[in-house]
């Protein structure tokens, strides 16, 4: 698990910080460029060479692997000093850091490294610790001393730390610690059980639940979006690189940092508000970088929905839920009463069926739809066999009635849409009567 807290270093130490930060710039740079040399010296061809340059390795030069980088690293500190003024082992995760781009590029096809500017390298890792670093009101790092930090939960009982992440946030002027602790009790995946919702997402609505339960969408970007112009008109204004244009860049980061704070809280909040709901939650697996380059794209990243949902799987994770993602297309256009295709437009925001008169709101139609994927997928691999065995089936708490008809008020029992759920279900009921 990782625990991220605010930091607060000395003038003295936050220069030292950043001059760290740019050494491992530095280095990252020139570990990629002799990745990027030695290919490109195995893709001339043989019988020809390029008119512009010509990359001359000798054939028989190994590839500049993780471990050949890291093993040239004190050939390279004689040669540059100052790289002696960074932990070592900072510097190995650095090449580290690069080669893990690297071979995740390789597996899917795209995304090939590339180099950081000035300012882009924002992190650095401690790998190890021998003892505990964090002593009550400061955490002591290697070759920069005890740092101030705002410890505001302990670290739990039966928890080592395993290491720590040094990261500068808003241009410099905000240090935090992404302290990564470990135990050796393993916690097993949480089974289905308990009462089982579906949710949908959208814009008009951020969230919308088969029980008819709905969460208004903050406007976070463009709450502030007048304000942010003003200050991205008022930076600028100034000269390029000048102390006042530093200073105006500062106040549009600073912005930005704000608006992702309230952001990631509303997410939190929600996501544990729905685990206060429900023990089992279905979601669609969203195509969340698609949605970002639609017509409605600067509405889409504003409301985040692939942050969401990952925070939600995690917030699931820990408070024992059972979390899963059911295929998203077509549940806007499904009927969940008798399961007819209903189409309609966007700009139509009603579900209603010519079928069997179903009508209700179109987010929650979907997240009926949801539910009733999720419920048959679980159903299909086994986990509700499971699950009925050795809680619901014992316990007689949670009956099928309850899973079926979750989202129903007690008036709408007997509808064409119960009735629909329930022969949609009907071959769970076997398991129950054994």
């Amino acid at each position: 698990m990782n625990y991220t807290y605010r930091i607060y270093p000395d003038a003295a130490q936050e220069t030292e910080l950043l001059q760290w930060l740019e050494t491992c710039r530095g280095v990252y740079n020139y570990a990629l460029r002799e990745l990027k040399d030695w290919i490109a010296s195995r893709k001339s061809p043989i019988d020809r060479c390029p008119l512009d340059k010509e990359y001359i390795i000798p054939a028989d030069a190994p590839f500049p692997s993780y471990a050949l980088q890291q093993n040239n690293l004190p050939k390279t500190k004689k040669q540059f000093p100052h790289l002696g003024e960074v932990h070592s082992q900072v510097l190995q995760t650095t090449i580290r850091r690069l080669h893990d781009t690297w071979e995740a590029f390789q597996k899917r096809g795209h995304g090939f490294p590339r180099f950081k500017k000035f300012g882009q390298f924002k992190s650095f890792v401690f790998p190890q610790f021998k003892t505990n670093p964090i002593n009550g009101l400061t955490i002591k790092l290697p070759k920069i001393g005890a740092v101030r930090i705002n410890l505001h939960r302990p670290i739990p009982e039966g928890f080592k730390v395993k290491q720590v992440r040094v990261l500068s946030k808003v241009r410099g002027t905000q240090w935090y610690v992404v302290v990564t602790i470990e135990s050796d009790v393993s916690v097993p995946d949480a089974p289905v059980h308990g009462r089982a919702i579906g949710i949908d997402l959208g814009l008009e609505r951020f969230l919308t639940a088969s029980d008819g339960s709905f969460q208004e969408r903050p406007k976070f970007f463009t709450f502030v979006q007048r304000q942010l112009k003003l200050l991205q008109r008022k930076a600028a204004k100034k000269k390029k690189g000048s102390k006042n244009w530093e200073k105006a860049q500062i106040e549009v980061a600073r912005m930005h940092h704000r608006i992702a704070n309230r952001r990631k809280d509303f997410h939190l909040k929600t996501a544990h508000k729905l685990c206060d709901q429900a023990q089992t939650i279905f979601a669609e697996d969203l195509n969340a970088k698609g949605l970002t380059r639609g017509m409605l794209r600067k509405d889409c990243v504003d409301a985040a929905f692939g942050p969401f949902l990952s925070l939600l799987e995690w917030v699931c994770w820990k408070r024992g839920a059972f979390f899963f993602k059911v295929n998203p297309n077509g549940t806007s256009q499904t009927c969940p009463a008798c399961l007819a295709t209903v189409s309609k437009t966007l700009e139509v925001r009603e579900h209603h069926c010519p079928e069997c008169g179903y009508r209700v709101h179109r987010d929650h139609a979907a997240a009926e739809i949801v539910l009733y994927r999720g419920l048959e997928q679980i159903s299909s691999q086994g986990l509700w066999q499971t699950e009925t065995a050795c809680q619901v089936g014992l316990s007689g708490v949670y009956d099928l009635d309850k899973w079926r008809r979750a989202g129903m008020s007690s008036c709408e029992v007997g509808s064409p849409r119960c009735t629909a759920s329930a022969v949609s279900v009907g071959r769970m009921s076997r398991w129950f009567r054994g």
